[in-house]
């Protein structure tokens, strides 16, 4: 990507549009039993729609934070990231909470409608982890408020969290030297597969189990975008052997990551096997950033100049779920748990499964729409004066004072 703002007027369509995407293959990947599964990027390749949302958040908050430390010093940066981390912790117990209570009233549900086998069956409870929660409710809500106890399913935002907070001292490194910044994200990221460095996911004694999204391996994609948007770190943007290189990679990693592929060739079974250390999320192994870099720079490379594509009626939805970036990913995290109980109790026939994808999906637009709508604050917006047959000529009206709630 070139640098923020360098060849569009206002916001990077190809921000919004890709965040937007991505959201909508996390949902698909996250509704329990959708065979729609089967076809995300994670099936074809070593890198993910994880990787996508991470970077494109990093690029993004390039753009978001970084003028307000170029323009209004380093203090006020720091506030700025400080707010918005408070934004993604509070969404982060939002997020928790509403699961919980989902998953609880599923639980609760199918056992009084005499379908305990099922419900055993399922166990939305304990496939989230959650049975810790409930049997240890005082200690777990401790570990939820301090980040000690991250379930599974709750892995991003904590994740993001600790980014977010690396921020300002990549920052202040980079105004020690340009590289300064770029090559502190890469000291840690070495640092943390030399020596170990990761943060305890379990309150409950004896458990050793960490974070599954890793946050100082994830920065390093993190601070690729944030550092490409910056304009730390310039990549060529029309280079023909860097597209080619790009294709193979990709190609390569398709075809020892999908059975389709891989299935009837016992070679590249083998070379699956020993290319599969390269391919570890938790810690975010380096044939995933690899994977995710040919995926972006060929992304780049194809789109260049065609960018207004994006801005198209079937883009233009896609967009506005990028551009409501937080709450989407919320909305969507939660309408997956809903949808997979929709789908356990109507069953997983092509047209159905078919059908609560779509209408998820629409349901995510529909409420990034709502979004931007009353972010427009449309109560504050006079209504249009309706024309007059027999205009009266003008004369002084007295002053009011403002409505309540104005």
């Amino acid at each position: 990507m070139t640098r923020a703002g360098e060849r569009f007027g206002g916001r990077d369509p190809r921000v919004d549009f890709f965040r937007g995407l991505c959201f909508l293959i996390i949902f698909i990947a996250h509704v329990p039993g959708n065979w729609l599964g089967r076809w995300i990027p994670a099936k074809f390749g070593w890198s993910d729609a994880t990787e996508m949302f991470v970077f494109m958040s990093g690029y993004a908050a390039a753009i978001a934070f970084g003028g307000v430390f170029a323009r209004r010093g380093f203090l006020l940066g720091v506030g700025r990231v400080a707010y918005r981390t408070w934004q993604v912790y509070t969404a982060h117990l939002t997020l928790f909470f509403f699961v919980v209570a989902f998953s609880a009233a599923a639980a609760i549900g199918f056992a009084e409608g005499g379908e305990i086998d099922r419900w055993t069956r399922e166990d939305y409870i304990g496939k989230l982890n959650l049975w810790y929660f409930f049997d240890n409710t005082a200690t777990a809500i401790i570990g939820i408020f301090t980040l000690r106890y991250v379930p599974n399913y709750f892995d991003i935002l904590p994740m993001y969290l600790v980014i977010l907070a690396m921020m300002p001292v990549v920052v202040a490194a980079s105004r020690v030297h340009a590289w300064g910044g770029p090559a502190l994200c890469v000291l840690i990221y070495m640092y943390m597969w030399t020596f170990g460095l990761e943060l305890p996911a379990e309150v409950r004694e004896g458990s050793d189990r960490p974070w599954f999204f890793n946050p100082f391996g994830w920065q390093l994609v993190f601070f690729t975008g944030f550092a490409i948007a910056m304009g730390w770190i310039s990549i060529p943007i029309r280079s023909r052997l860097l597209f080619w290189i790009s294709i193979a990679i990709i190609v390569f990693s398709a075809l020892v990551s999908n059975r389709i592929f891989y299935g009837e060739s016992e070679f590249l079974t083998l070379l699956r096997e020993w290319v599969a250390p390269l391919r570890a999320k938790t810690d975010f192994a380096i044939g995933r950033y690899i994977h995710f870099l040919a995926i972006a720079y060929a992304t780049v490379y194809l789109l260049y100049g065609r960018e207004q594509v994006l801005l198209s009626a079937w883009g233009r939805p896609i967009m506005k779920c990028g551009q409501q970036s937080l709450p989407v990913f919320m909305f969507g995290m939660i309408l997956a748990r809903v949808a997979g109980m929709v789908l356990d109790v109507l069953g997983r026939e092509i047209w159905i499964v078919i059908l609560v994808n779509a209408g998820g999906f629409g349901m995510m637009i529909g409420f990034a729409y709502l979004l931007g709508w009353l972010k427009s604050e449309p109560w504050k917006k006079r209504p249009a004066a309706k024309a007059d047959a027999n205009p009266q000529p003008s004369r002084p009206v007295p002053a009011a004072s403002p409505a309540a709630g104005d």
